[in-house]
Parts: C-alpha cells; structure tokens; sequence
C-alpha cells in the first residue's frame, strides 16, 4: 500500500469572475480529494544555455540522519540569460502537483516519464505527512488543532519508500519539490485562513522536519537519501484551498521563499509582492461556457460534476477534452498575444474516470513541443525573471491578457533613446491592476 487515501472536506469558493456569470463560475479553490467529493476531498531568452546535465556527485554529504544530503548543484538546470532588446520572450508553461505523493495509482512515476517525453519540467508540492508514518502521528503539531490531527491520511513504510524514490529521481531529472505543508486544513474550524503568521512558519518547519527526517520516523535506514538539503531547495508553496495567502507569503518572505502561487490572477506577467514573485493560479476559459474558472483539475472536476468525483461516465471523456481545450485555449491567448507565462495546477487523483491526468497530459505533449515553449518549475520561470530588467518585466506588465504588442515585440522591447543631457528622468508604465484574488 502507498500514499494513505485522503480524507478530508471538500470546500467550495466562488471566485469573482462577473456578477453575470458568479452563479455558473464557481472556481473553486484547489482541493484534492479522492472519494465522494460531497464528503471527502483533498484538498530565457532565445538565447538560454543547458545547465550541468551531470549526474550529482557520487559521494553525498549527509545531512542530520541521512534522509537528506548535499549532492553538488542540481543537474539539468538551464542557464537564463537576459532578453536582448527587442528580443520576443519565451513562452513559460509550469505543470505543477499538489500533494505529490506515489501511490496505487502511480501517477507521480507516470508523470515523471510524460516529463522526460515532451522535456517539461515540473514542480511537486509535497505534502509533508506524507513522509510520517500513522504510528508517529503525534509528531505533527498543526496549528491550531490537536496534535496527530490532519486532513489528510499519514503514510505507512512502503508508501514512503515509494514517495521518497519518486521525489529523489524527480530532482535528479531537474523538476522542483516545493511544499504543499502537511495537515490541508481549510475553511473556518481552524482552517489555514485563520492561521496567523507565526502559525505559518511553525507549519513551514514542521513540514522541512518530515523531509529531513523521514529515516528514523518510518525506520527506513537503509533507503538512500534524498539528494538535496531542503532548507536550500524549498524555495515555494501552494496553500491548501488557495487559503491563508495574506499571512503565508509574510511568514515565506522571513524564511527566504521566492515565490508565492496561491492566488487568483489573469494571464498577465507577474510582479513581486513582499519580495516573492506572485506566480499563483490564473482564469483559463472553460469552452462552450460563458465564464472562465482557475487553471486546475480539481476547478474543472466541481464545474462539470458538482458534489462528486465519479460523474456521470457518459460525460467523462467530453469533461477531459473541455478541460484540455480550455488549457491549449489559455495557452494560445498567450503565445500568440503577451507571452504571459501559464501556471496549470494538478493533484494526482483519477477524478471522473482518470479524465482530467488523460487532459494534461495532452496538454503538455501539445504545448511543450512548440516553438519558443518552455515548460518549467516554479524555481526556473523565478530564476529567468530575476534574470531579467526590472523595467522590461513591468513593460511587458501593461499587456492585458491575450494582447501582443500592436507594432511586435521587436518595437515593443526596443532600446529606449537615452534622455537628452538634463532632462527629468521618466518613470516606467504602470501595470494595469492584476484581478483580486478570492477572499479566504
């Protein structure tokens, strides 16, 4: 047996996509879940370089009990440079995982070879009880409840042994393990909503404690470690529901995160908030409907079969093809318009039939092979916009969702004349208001 099944209350979030369609558009807060969703649930530039492609160093540095270990820098990492002037931009695609556990279903295992296929990296969200076994449950002290209280399920040995060696080949292959912390509590009864920043930063660490000790508690001394120090690696989270964002992205900004994607946004380039980059959730179209709903399966599932995970099998196939085309949809809006980076999030569930894996994975091996494309971790989009000029980034930030530069991005992103001897400075274009993310 694997990654225990979840168990946890499903919640739902109306976002604000128009007084005229609010009824119809309930994107909901990414949640996974895995049974009757009415009861349960879960939740560079043209001219980049390929980094070292190595594998990490033979000889580790083991780190606390060995579950972790310093192994050199991470292989198959690119190189970003800065855009040249009146150089068109990449397109970024960042396939991401809430969760992140291996289990019967092996959909970790399957995702990690679709990855390697259509050379897409991604970003898994590890759930930290995921590395606790049932017996040390009491381990975990979640804010505001009880300690050994989650919900979601604890693991057993094997379940861990199989997360652990998905997570090790997963970085080895250059993909990004972030946090999706540990107890996925949502809504009012102490949900991560109401968790003050001091609460966020107990769950930050107890979340790295069950990465870099997942030897002794589930008694697997034999396993090799995890080839990285996630004090160093664990850099981004996504909140469970999209809850909580105010308080979080305060605490990761005092521990040292760099990006934040726990939010709802359109499809423009992204700015920094508290020093993070805000890089959360975006509105994609849902074809065939008048409204457009956050870009994740689970969003897609609780418009399509509100009140379960196992809908109608006549409707499953057209659910996936919907969700497949409004994702290609979004994508086509920005290669074709602003060049926005795309952010798609996903839980590894077979909801309604396995529909919404069958969806992305089209989805990744129609736009991952296209010209320009990259699809990235968090942590590679992160580095290639620090890499960038400040003032480029909030240029590109005036383009609203779909909109290319009306003269193309040789004109756009041209040199600007120096200013004459003497003459006031001028600031750059604001950026138009990015749509407010729901409210917790």
């Amino acid at each position: 047996m694997s990654v225990a099944r979840r168990t946890t209350t499903v919640r739902r979030k109306a976002l604000a996509v128009g007084a005229a369609t609010l009824a119809l558009a309930t994107g909901l807060a990414g949640c996974s879940g895995s049974d009757d969703a009415a009861t349960k649930g879960v939740h560079g530039g043209a001219g980049t370089k390929k980094g070292p492609a190595a594998a990490p160093q033979a000889v580790p540095r083991l780190i606390g009990d060995g579950s972790t270990a310093f192994t050199g820098a991470q292989p198959h990492q690119p190189v970003w440079a800065k855009l040249k002037p009146g150089e068109t931009p990449p397109q970024f695609v960042v396939f991401s995982w809430d969760g992140a556990g291996e289990d019967s279903q092996k959909l970790f295992s399957h995702f990690r070879t679709v990855g390697k296929k259509y050379d897409a990296k991604m970003t898994y969200f590890l759930s930290g009880v995921y590395l606790l076994p049932e017996d040390k449950r009491e381990l975990y002290d979640p804010p505001q409840h009880n300690a050994g209280s989650s919900d979601i399920g604890f693991n057993d040995t094997e379940g861990i042994r199989a997360t652990v060696r998905e997570l090790r080949g997963a970085w080895e292959e250059g993909n990004e393990v972030g946090t999706h912390f540990n107890g996925h509590f949502c809504g009012k009864e102490g949900g991560v909503g109401n968790w003050s920043v001091e609460d966020w930063k107990s769950e930050i660490n107890q979340a790295k404690s069950f990465v870099k000790n997942w030897k002794t508690n589930a008694g697997l001394r034999t396993e090799q470690p995890l080839p990285f120090d996630y004090d160093k690696e664990l850099v981004g989270a996504r909140t469970p529901c999209l809850e909580g964002r105010n308080n979080f992205v305060q605490a990761a900004a005092q521990m040292g995160f760099r990006y934040d994607t726990s939010g709802v946004n359109d499809q423009i380039w992204p700015k920094k908030d508290l020093g993070l980059w805000d890089l959360s959730m975006q509105l994609v179209p849902v074809p065939g409907r008048a409204f457009q709903t956050l870009s994740m399966d689970y969003n897609f599932m609780v418009n399509q079969s509100p009140g379960t995970t196992q809908g109608d099998p006549s409707q499953q196939s057209y659910w996936g093809d919907q969700m497949r085309d409004g994702l290609v949809q979004a994508f086509e809006r920005s290669y074709r318009g602003n060049r926005a980076p795309l952010i798609i999030g996903n839980h590894f569930e077979s909801w309604n039939g396995g529909t919404y894996m069958r969806a992305v994975e089209e989805t990744i091996a129609t736009v991952c092979v296209q010209k320009d494309v990259k699809c990235v971790s968090f942590r590679q989009l992160a580095d290639w916009l620090d890499a960038q000029d400040p003032d480029v980034v909030a240029k590109m930030r005036t383009l609203k969702v779909g909109e290319a530069p009306a003269a193309g991005w040789k004109a756009f992103l041209a040199p600007q004349p120096a200013a004459p001897a003497g003459a006031p400075a001028t600031k750059p274009a604001t950026a138009p208001a990015t749509k407010p993310a729901a409210q917790d």
